[in-house]
């Protein structure tokens, strides 16, 4: 399927209104692929309009069921997903789509609630957006995201080596982190964060040093944001609150690696 997947990206998507209510509009071959996820058609059309205007191939589905056909089938770059979806909502649509996609996905929500912002991100999610929201921002965000790389590269000779703390291996070239010789499995933003802190050993690195490493200065939004991220980090790593021998907290400051002991 992935190879199919990757097989429609050398031609524009046919712009259509299917009879699921999906809209799709097209600016060229070559432009990045959004898939929108929202059941208010009112707002789907602006996020759509400003994410056209800026380039992109976008796609649009109503529900949660249509979102994971699309995806499955168009392969999309990015995901900008609703939360409040009615069915399927948005926190199941991000945990089967991380089952098969690697794109970017940005939940959007209504509520304020930090647990609902845990929650998103916990399934895979690399960003949020709360309700209302500048589009203009939101584009700009998504843009930052897509500059950062989408996959392992292949290892040149001139490639830094591996970086070792321990039992854990960052390539930052290949994109992998191991543990033990077992490939660690996290998301593009968690592996974003972890090869930061990995490359500056002797650093202590604060929640906007992290925001500017990994998102960008063009980023806007809550930095605690990074908390979230360095938390799955440590699960995957098997690190605990007292045991952190891979990613410490100095408290009052931020983040440095560990030494693995």
């Amino acid at each position: 399927m992935k190879s199919a997947q990757r097989a429609l990206r050398s031609g524009p998507w046919p712009g259509r209104v299917a009879d699921n209510g999906a809209v799709s509009t097209s600016t060229g071959p070559l432009a990045p692929r959004a898939l929108v996820v929202d059941d208010e058609p009112a707002l789907a059309d602006v996020v759509t309009s400003y994410l056209v205007r800026d380039g992109f191939e976008v796609e649009v589905a109503l529900t949660g069921e249509d979102a994971l056909a699309h995806a499955r089938l168009l392969d999309p770059d990015v995901v900008v997903l609703d939360l409040g979806l009615p069915g399927i909502d948005g926190i199941e649509v991000c945990r089967q789509l991380r089952t098969f996609s690697d794109c970017y996905v940005v939940m959007l929500t209504a509520r304020t609630d930090e647990v609902d912002k845990l929650v998103g991100l916990s399934v895979g999610a690399d960003d949020y957006v709360t309700k209302p929201f500048s589009p203009r921002e939101l584009v700009a965000r998504i843009r930052a995201m897509l500059r950062r790389p989408r996959a392992a590269a292949p290892r040149s000779h001139d490639a830094a080596p591996p970086i070792v703390v321990g039992d854990l291996t960052v390539d930052v070239a290949a994109r992998e982190a191991r543990v033990g010789g077992d490939l660690v499995p996290l998301t593009r933003t968690e592996f974003d964060v972890l090869a930061a802190l990995a490359s500056r050993p002797n650093a202590v690195m604060s929640r906007a040093a992290l925001i500017e490493a990994v998102w960008g200065g063009a980023w806007v939004g809550d930095e605690h944001l990074v908390d979230v991220h360095v938390l799955h980090v440590r699960q995957k790593l098997g690190d605990t609150a007292d045991q952190q021998r891979y990613v410490r907290t100095v408290r009052g400051v931020g983040y440095r690696i560990g030494t693995g002991a």
